[in-house]
């Protein structure tokens, strides 16, 4: 065989090798359940605020059942015929984390926001904790196959009688499982050794079992471990409460932000902000590489001919373009100052979408010479809102776009949002007076499907503008998991 022949045969032969062991070694699956986990836990352990509920060594965080639920060798265990423990303390919206490890067919249950003395699947919520996979709850067919006795809904991890979760992911019996529950407004979240278990928006659902769950619908209560009778042990218990912040900041002066807020707005410069790549958000997303490089230039340009920070003040001078988040959020809470002259208007984009109305309630923008002299007058007068107030979600179409109540300072004193917003509910207080209550914020951008798309997940904040001066000062945020 000539040299060239050589040469050529083991090229062919190292091409084949390769090309056959691509094809032999088997694409790694990726596994969605684990992604979101992924995702969700880092945004978990980014909370740095935890209560240590159990830390191996005394129950004094704890009620209820103190006989059969006993500390042994550094772990929370429930004895056989165990009932009911809770937390001293009732929470509302909490992150809990726990480990626990499953004796064969073993049964016990996470409750939550049971009222004291309640029963966790009717007056508030049980997810299971179940060895689902024990010999209890499987049966052999007669052609030799193991099927599964449960209803869907009973299965680890769970909201009992009212949405299943998704089995796989427990570890073997000798083995400590780590589950992490998120509970925020409506949301229920489960993380179980890393995975998405469960993840559903309550006020969606219709129980699958076809009873009454008033409980799902209930905002505080204790957290319980519901036993069964069954044998169980638990360690490294923890909670964060993410409960309702007070509707005005504490703090110990201008853009310092309070206890578990970050500072949006560093009263400096202009960091942490860019401009608007392109008003229509459709476009803004879609926009990727160097298109998007090139409108970001232009709109930072923009953004730094008219945006300024004066004397610890974000001030527009009312002739340029939007302000927006350089980084994207997703659930929240949010306070922030605001300021407006005479006639002005305004707004607060979240992910991305219109919007909470600032704007000046006493510009009757009418050719009337004579003012309404009562509220009721002027909701009869009102042709675009603004005579009800700042706040009201104004681009909605089918849910409520009014504020609850005129809570306004007159233009050219400062006023107070607090933003919260949980899947696509928001609610909002404005100057201490709660004016929207978990109102739904439609897709604006959603021109075909009358804006019953869902929101994007997570997206920009913007400051909005219509032509006006605008000031703004004490922007914080504290981000919720979800």
């Amino acid at each position: 065989m000539t040299q060239l022949k050589r040469t050529l045969a083991l090229a062919f032969f190292l091409a084949v090798s390769v090309t056959g062991n691509a094809q032999d070694k088997p694409k790694k699956k990726v596994d969605p359940n684990r992604t979101a986990g992924t995702e969700t836990l880092a945004r978990v352990n980014a909370i740095k605020d935890w209560t240590t509920l159990f830390d191996g060594t005394n129950l004094d965080h704890w009620q209820g059942d103190t006989e059969k639920y006993v500390v042994k060798d550094g772990m929370l265990v429930c004895e056989a015929g165990g009932k009911v423990l809770e937390t001293k303390k009732q929470y509302s919206d909490f992150v809990y984390k726990f480990q626990f490890k499953l004796n064969p067919s073993a049964n016990n249950g996470l409750g939550i926001r049971v009222p004291s003395g309640g029963h966790a699947a009717t007056q508030g919520m049980e997810l299971q904790i179940l060895d689902h996979r024990g010999d209890k709850y499987n049966k052999t067919t007669e052609d030799g196959k193991r099927v599964s006795i449960l209803k869907p809904y009973q299965v680890h991890g769970s909201a009992y009688g009212i949405y299943p979760a998704t089995t796989g992911y427990l570890k073997p019996l000798d083995q400590w499982n780590e589950q992490v529950v998120i509970c925020i407004e409506d949301h229920i979240k489960i993380i179980l050794n890393g995975a998405v278990i469960l993840d559903v928006f309550l006020d969606d659902l219709t129980p699958i079992d076809g009873k009454g769950h008033p409980g799902m619908h209930s905002r505080s209560g204790h957290i319980q471990f519901a036993g069964h009778s069954d044998y169980m042990e638990f360690r490294d218990i923890h909670v964060a409460d993410l409960s309702t912040s007070a509707p005005m900041p504490k703090t110990e002066g201008n853009n310092t932000p309070p206890k578990g807020f970050e500072a949006l707005f560093n009263g400096k410069d202009l960091t942490g902000w860019k401009g608007l790549a392109d008003k229509d958000a459709s476009k803004r997303r879609a926009l990727k590489g160097k298109d998007l490089a090139a409108a970001q230039k232009t709109a930072d340009e923009n953004m730094n001919e008219h945006w300024s920070v004066a004397d610890g003040l974000l001030t527009y001078d009312g002739t340029g373009m939007s302000l927006c988040t350089a980084k994207d959020y997703g659930d929240f809470e949010m306070y922030i100052d605001w300021k407006i002259p005479p006639g002005a208007d305004s707004g607060i984009y979240l992910r991305g979408t219109p919007q909470i109305q600032i704007w000046d309630p006493w510009d009757p923008r009418t050719k009337d010479k004579a003012l309404p002299e009562t509220p009721e007058d002027w909701v009869t007068a009102y042709k675009n809102g603004r005579n009800l107030g700042s706040g009201g979600l104004w681009n909605n179409k089918r849910a409520s776009n009014r504020p609850l109540a005129l809570a306004d300072k007159k233009p050219g004193e400062w006023n107070t949002f607090l933003i919260r917003m949980v899947g696509d509910k928001v609610s909002i207080w404005l100057n201490g007076k709660h004016i929207v209550d978990r109102t739904e914020l439609e897709n604006y951008w959603d021109r075909e499907g009358n804006r019953t798309a869902p929101l994007p997940r997570a997206d920009q904040i913007e400051l909005q503008h219509h032509g006006s001066e605008l000031w703004f000062k004490n922007l914080y945020i504290r981000e919720l998991p979800y």
